[in-house]
């Protein structure tokens, strides 16, 4: 699964190079642009009864729409896959190991765009994402215990949502940025 992952990235990451050049040579600030995106994630969970909450590397990758409305502000809907989760550490008198959860997700932001200077932008706005595939690894110290085996997609809320900040910079044939994503809903089920 990660080779298929690995090749996926590398391939969206090669089309959104060569498709943003074309795009840059055609368009200027004020026209609408659409275009491949990639990028990393880092991402954590919280849990309760848990001490240690460790972030996990993901990725995302998918495509952007950015429609100015006017000179300084523009609207931008994306659809991107990305994958999202967390390494918890648990100990009590009985046992102690590490639950690593990594979730995917297709997601949606809808994002306001504010241009402050000619590079350099912030966005806000929200998300909506649907669970695609959940991947649940358990380690404990005695080994007596499987989550794998006890959690599953089911175990897990199917849609989620949440508020999205960050800032830009567009120079030339390539932009950058970063983001904060608060997720707003619970992203496990009770049991």
């Amino acid at each position: 699964m990660k080779t298929l992952r690995t090749q996926l990235f590398s391939i969206l990451l090669l089309a959104a190079l060569i498709f943003t050049n074309s795009i840059y040579a055609q368009t200027d600030k004020q026209t609408t642009r659409f275009g491949i995106k990639g990028g990393i994630n880092v991402s954590n969970m919280y849990a309760k009864e848990v001490a240690d909450k460790n972030t996990i590397i993901g990725f995302n990758g998918g495509l952007f729409l950015k429609v100015p409305l006017t000179p300084n502000f523009a609207f931008q809907p994306e659809l991107l896959y990305t994958t999202k989760g967390a390494e918890l550490k648990y100990s009590n008198s009985l046992i102690s190991g590490t639950a690593s959860f990594s979730l995917a997700y297709i997601e949606v932001p809808l994002l306001a765009v504010i241009n402050l200077t000619k590079n350099v932008n912030i966005q806000g706005g929200v998300y909506l994402s649907s669970l695609t595939s959940v991947k649940v690894k358990n380690v404990s110290d005695i080994g007596l215990f499987n989550f794998e085996n006890e959690l599953k997609k089911s175990d897990f809320e199917t849609l989620d949502y949440g508020l999205v900040g960050g800032g830009g910079g567009e120079f030339d044939n390539i932009s950058l940025g970063i983001r904060y994503e608060y997720g707003m809903k619970l992203v496990g089920k009770d049991r």
